[in-house]
């Protein structure tokens, strides 16, 4: 298509060219992400995996689909676009890993006002350094340019994320039980949840976001603070089940720990949760201060340290624990599993 074909869908908001020059800058990009398993490239209109089933007699193909949510807005006021494209990696991936998965593919769908490429080539090198972490193939995706739906400095990004187990490795949170103790796994922050309060607490607390709010314990400008990348949990993960280690795993998302902990476990069940065990990351103390929220409601709506948390027969939380520290993983004993009503207590 030469430039004359070109110009009236360039009058109506859309540039063919820009999407073509984003194509190119993202090519090196994917190509990092390749796993054997790729086949084509970028360009066609599917994309295609070849599965490997050495030692799966059964299997079973987990899905996970996510995005960001409004942690984009944050992005759109400071202009760091390179961290969210692992945000939405991490979302679907580390959900995936919860049912003994190993991530195979991700795609995602990128939808913006205005195509400009160095913008997107940032956004889609996060995806890229997302999909290197959870050992998974960019296979292929979306640029949607969408005039007079998005504004030209807004986007969304959204993520599908499929992985592989076999039918008899699948963890089964039926099978936790009374006595079972819980090793966390540390989060690297908020990760990509609760940030329609963050962004109301900031925004009635006028805070700058390029500075470092005084008295915050916090070490850097807050909008990095809160840029902080989502941590991928995979490949640890999938250290621990090799060694058919863990019972069950909780990915601590929205919903906080009241909500995710329970996943992981069924009736007659109580999550006791030690909170001295899990380390704070400080930007927890900052928000809560900010809006003097209730414990309960942090506890609601945030992970508050604990990224990940693994049920473990007792027996096998010490070299659980090793395997993790092994993998540059500070893990933790974060609590127990207790007979009781279903749900999660806060000691």
């Amino acid at each position: 298509m030469n430039r004359d074909q070109n110009q009236s869908y360039r009058e109506a908001g859309v540039d063919v060219e820009a999407g073509y020059r984003a194509v190119d800058l993202i090519r090196a990009h994917v190509a990092r992400t390749t796993t054997p398993g790729v086949l084509g490239g970028l360009g066609g209109f599917g994309a295609a995996f070849e599965l490997d089933l050495t030692g799966c007699p059964h299997p079973v193909l987990v899905s996970g689909t996510d995005g960001v949510g409004t942690k984009l807005k944050l992005a759109f006021a400071t202009g760091r676009h390179g961290t969210i494209g692992q945000d939405c990696v991490a979302m679907c991936v580390n959900d995936i890993v919860c049912c003994g998965a190993r991530p195979l593919f991700f795609l995602d769908y990128l939808a913006m006002g205005k195509n400009r490429p160095e913008r997107t080539a940032e956004i889609v090198r996060g995806v890229a350094d997302g999909c290197v972490a959870a050992g998974c193939a960019l296979v292929g995706g979306e640029m949607a340019e969408m005039p007079g739906f998005y504004s030209e400095d807004e986007y969304d990004i959204a993520g599908f994320a499929v992985g592989l187990v076999n039918r008899e490795d699948m963890l089964d949170p039926a099978q936790a039980r009374a006595g079972d103790l819980l090793v966390g796994l540390p989060s690297s922050g908020l990760h990509s949840n609760g940030f329609s309060l963050v962004r109301r607490l900031v925004e009635q607390g006028g805070y700058d976001l390029t500075a470092c709010p005084i008295g915050s314990g916090l070490s850097r400008p807050l909008g990095e603070e809160l840029l902080e990348p989502t941590r991928i949990y995979v490949k640890p993960l999938l250290r621990l089940l090799e060694e058919k280690l863990p019972v069950s795993v909780a990915n601590i998302t929205g919903g906080g720990l009241y909500e995710n902990l329970p996943r992981a476990f069924g009736e007659g069940l109580t999550a006791v949760v030690e909170a001295a065990a899990i380390p704070r990351p400080p930007i927890f103390d900052f928000l809560q201060q900010a809006g003097n929220l209730p414990p309960a409601d942090m506890y609601g709506t945030f992970n508050m340290g604990l990224g990940m948390a693994v049920a473990l027969r007792p027996e096998h939380v010490a070299e659980a624990l090793a395997l993790l520290q092994a993998e540059g993983v500070e893990a933790f004993v974060a609590g127990r599993l207790e007979a009781g009503e279903r749900g999660v207590r806060i000691v």
